[in-house]
């Protein structure tokens, strides 16, 4: 029954009041109850009339271009689709992609292939999609672009129609796109597509080909191998259903890609058609990189010899390679996360959420305070006229006061007299944590500096020198050679002389610790003719890279790093131009290249792998950090394996920390400090601002304190294992320090200095004091070092000399471990054992 019936004189029936006709005429089906009996020829057989569809929606993902560390975010962006079904024509249109993602967008005609196999024009005896699954369906696919390997997960959801009659679908987009420069055009190559149809499961691989033309004439053929399934809630009752034969094939042509960059718009057209499965894929092509193999959505594909293959199901995934179910890392016995949080479990990996009353972070900790073991006395520092106690948390740190010397556990008192603190003309007398210095008869000062009574120079020649720290504010033209001149702080000096100034011409102060000479003017010399260029003082700083610089000192616009084998391109300030840097036997991106393509799978997850209960060694290997397990001190090879990826890094310190279960390494190409722990997964960078090159990490799991070097900034550094409270242990007399150790038991630290002209392996307190060159002889390249807490012996790798040493730091008893090395980098040791990475073996 009806209440009002119209009837309108353009030849159609309503039921409600229609709108103007400019809002419905031309733009079917209209948006309002109708019965179009004579507006339009709704009868489409023998070529009359026509009918078409309506498809909007959303589309939304986070994307990564090219060799890019940042992600692109789609927020839902407007869909908006058309099919003119007689034809098989598929229009789409999405908005508000943005300038940065809408040339790599242009790759995926794939957003709008779904449509067109829904739609397609049947052949007799066939049909499409829409036919088969209705207008309510779920698609995951996977697609691999080759040469460069970047990988894509799509999801789409068909949901029905929305109040307007328009069919609805959300699609969202995870993972990394090929890079195409702005100006360039896109051409998809057509391809076939065969689509296997069961009950509620449809499945379809194919290899299609597409070509990037750059704005210079330069041509790059690609391919992208495409994997999918999509899922239907099937009626049994649905006759039609098994009319449609099992194995159909799609062919797609006449695909058209367009991006306004204008209007942030991007546009793909196609033609599309189903009918039975003609030829097949070459027979010399793989099913790996054909796309035709039988491997899960969550496994990797290895190409053999011939058509031959292999699956296997990625980590966090268990079955044959053909079938891969969810690993339930929860479900483990013993637990894997611990007792103050639950475990939930996610597709590949799981992750761990504190419970009540525990505080969220790379550990669940517990909400009330921890006990403050300083202030309640609980602990073993010496007594507070010897050592102080500093809490951290749950923990504590013991340091020795100024004037005494131990690991704060039991202090000694420090002779500073034989050090040779004191004036040659004054006496020193040593006192517990101190001394005092007295100038002798015939003088008078502090100690320090002792002047003869009757006011006469004491030597031939004084000492003066420019403190490197407050250089910035004296005047050009003003020298200093008496600590009584205030207006002028940047010089100090042993003697009590006068300040004059330099004779009037431009000039650069004395050197460090020269001498003036006993005449009360300053020696004074001109500046060089030309101020040293940005990369020539580069040059002159042994840290990250020698840069190449040309005859004017500018930046060559290529630099590579001899070291880790890898290229970049800089810009004119010598600042890396992202997404250049090539690995090792490559050319950098600024330059045409040819990538080989990799394995066919899914993209590995920038999260920890579980690990296996027991021993394990960790290295690092490029953008990969690696396990081996150990059996007794046997390294179990065959079960390496990796524990964390992170693509586009170059990773070169490991540190792991015992008790909360957490790996840190560096990264020299961001560069950042990052850690994860092994029950969660989650990746956190700790470190990311005023880093050069962080190539050594050490952590004091005692003190619950992070140390790492800086080999462009020339820097000992320290924090907390948050990263909060950084701070500079040393800056001076540095060259290129590297490896860094800890010894948590005495409080003592380690590092090497890998100086070609005089390399060195130094220690000191943690807190900075008591600093001392440890080894300095028969030195070359010390590259890794390692502290044994049974024996109580500090050993280090040599790729200069080739060996292997330890050291008992305490007797200076050093000792020939082996010898013949290629070029060691790391190492660590374990029970008796050394183990220790080699770049050429």
């Amino acid at each position: 029954k009806f209440g009002n019936l119209l009837i309108n004189t353009n030849g159609f029936v309503a039921f409600e009041v229609p709108p103007p006709q400019a809002e419905y005429l031309g733009k079917m089906p209209a948006p309002f109850k109708m019965v179009a009996v004579l507006l339009g020829d709704l009868d489409n057989s023998d070529g009359r009339g026509s009918v078409y569809f309506r498809i909007s929606g959303k589309l939304s993902g986070r994307l990564f271009v090219g060799r890019s560390s940042s992600a692109e975010e789609l927020g839902d962006a407007d869909l908006h689709s058309y099919v003119v079904a007689k034809e098989g024509r598929t229009y789409v249109a999405v908005s508000s992609v943005g300038a940065s993602l809408g040339p790599a967008l242009r790759l995926l005609p794939v957003l709008g292939g779904v449509i067109g196999w829904a739609f397609a024009l049947e052949q007799p005896g066939y049909r499409n999609g829409f036919s088969i699954a209705g207008g309510e369906f779920w698609r995951q696919a996977e697609a691999v672009f080759l040469p460069g390997g970047q990988r894509l997960s799509v999801r789409q959801r068909f949901s029905g129609l929305d109040q307007h009659g328009h069919l609805v679908l959300h699609t969202h987009l995870e993972g990394r796109l090929p890079a195409v420069p702005p100006g360039s055009s896109v051409q998809i190559s057509p391809y076939q597509e065969v689509y296997r149809y069961h009950r509620s499961l449809i499945s379809s691989s194919s290899s299609r080909g597409f070509t990037i033309t750059h704005p210079d004439g330069t041509v790059q053929n690609r391919t992208c191998q495409w994997h999918q399934n999509i899922v239907f809630e099937s009626c049994p009752h649905d006759d039609h259903a098994h009319v449609a034969p099992p194995t159909q094939q799609l062919s797609v042509d006449q695909i058209f890609v367009m991006f306004d960059p204008e209007n942030e718009l991007i546009r793909f057209a196609m033609s599309t058609r189903t009918g039975p499965v003609q030829g097949g894929p070459p027979p010399e092509q793989n099913p790996c990189s054909s796309g035709t193999h039988g491997c899960d959505l969550h496994a990797v594909c290895t190409p053999g010899d011939g058509d031959l293959y292999a699956c296997q199901c990625a980590a966090g995934f268990t079955g044959d390679g053909r079938r891969c179910d969810d690993i339930d890392e929860c479900a483990e016995t013993p637990p894997i996360c611990g007792s103050a949080s639950a475990c939930t479990n996610q597709p590949g990996t799981f992750r761990c959420l504190c419970a009540a009353g525990f505080t969220q972070g790379e550990a669940c900790a517990d909400g009330s305070p921890p006990e403050d073991r300083c202030q309640t006395g609980r602990h073993d520092c010496d007594v507070p006229e010897r050592a102080s106690c500093s809490a951290g948390g749950s923990a504590y740190t013991c340091s020795c006061l100024p004037g005494f010397v131990g690991d704060g556990r039991a202090c000694r008192d420090d002779d500073e007299c034989l050090q040779g603190r004191c004036h040659l003309n004054a006496t020193c007398s040593n006192t517990p944590g101190s001394y005092a210095c007295r100038c002798g008869p015939g003088f008078h000062g502090d100690g320090f500096r002792c002047s003869p009574s009757d006011g006469g120079v004491l030597c031939p020649s004084c000492c003066c020198w420019r403190s490197g720290a407050q250089a910035s504010s004296a005047a050009p033209g003003e020298a200093v050679i008496t600590a009584g001149c205030a207006h002028t702080p940047a010089f100090t000096a042993l003697e009590a002389h006068s300040c004059l100034p330099c004779p009037n011409l431009s000039a650069s102060f004395l050197p460090e610790r020269s001498c003036c000479g006993r005449s009360l003017t300053p020696s004074c010399f001109p500046f060089p003719e030309r101020q040293k260029s940005a990369c020539e003082r580069h040059r002159a700083v042994l840290g990250q890279y020698v840069p190449r610089c040309d005859a004017h000192g500018a930046y060559e616009s290529t630099q590579c790093h001899a070291s880790i084998g890898q290229c970049w391109c800089v810009d004119a300030t010598g600042r890396e131009i992202p997404n250049t840097r090539t690995g090792p036997g490559s050319t950098p991106l600024c330059i045409e290249r040819t990538v080989m393509p990799t394995p066919v799978g899914p993209t590995p997850r920038p999260d920890v792998q579980p690990v296996a209960a027991g021993t394990h060694l960790l290295f690092a290997r490029s953008g990969r950090i690696e396990r081996v397990p150990l059996d007794g001190y046997r390294m179990k090879t065959e079960e390496a394996g990796p524990l964390l990826h992170i693509p586009d890094r170059v990773v070169v310190a490991v540190a792991f920390d015992c008790v909360e279960k957490t790996v840190y390494w560096s990264d020299i190409t961001a560069p950042a400090i990052s850690r994860a722990r092994l029950g969660g997964g989650h990746v956190s960078a700790i470190v990311t601002q005023d880093l050069g090159s962080p190539e050594g990490l050490a952590l004091d799991h005692v003190s619950r304190l992070l140390f790492w070097t800086d080999s462009l900034r020339d820097t000992v550094e320290v924090s907390k294992l948050d990263g909060s409270q950084r701070r500079v242990l040393f800056h001076t007399e540095l060259v290129n320090p590297r490896a860094i150790v800890t010894n948590p038991v005495h409080g003592r630290l380690y590092w090497a200095d890998w100086d070609r002209d005089g390399p060195k392996i130094e220690t000191s307190n943690m807190d900075g004091t008591g600093r001392s060159v440890l080894v300095k002889d028969d030195l070359g390249l010390p590259n890794g070092l390692t502290f044994d807490l049974h024996s109580q012996q500090l050993c280090w790798a040599d790729a200069g000399t080739r060996k292997v040493e330890c050291m008992d730091p305490h007797r200076r008893s050093r000792t020939l471990v082996v010898e013949g090395v290629q070029y060691p980098f790391a190492l660590v040791s374990f029970g008796r054992n050394l183990y220790y990475t080699d770049w050429r073996r």
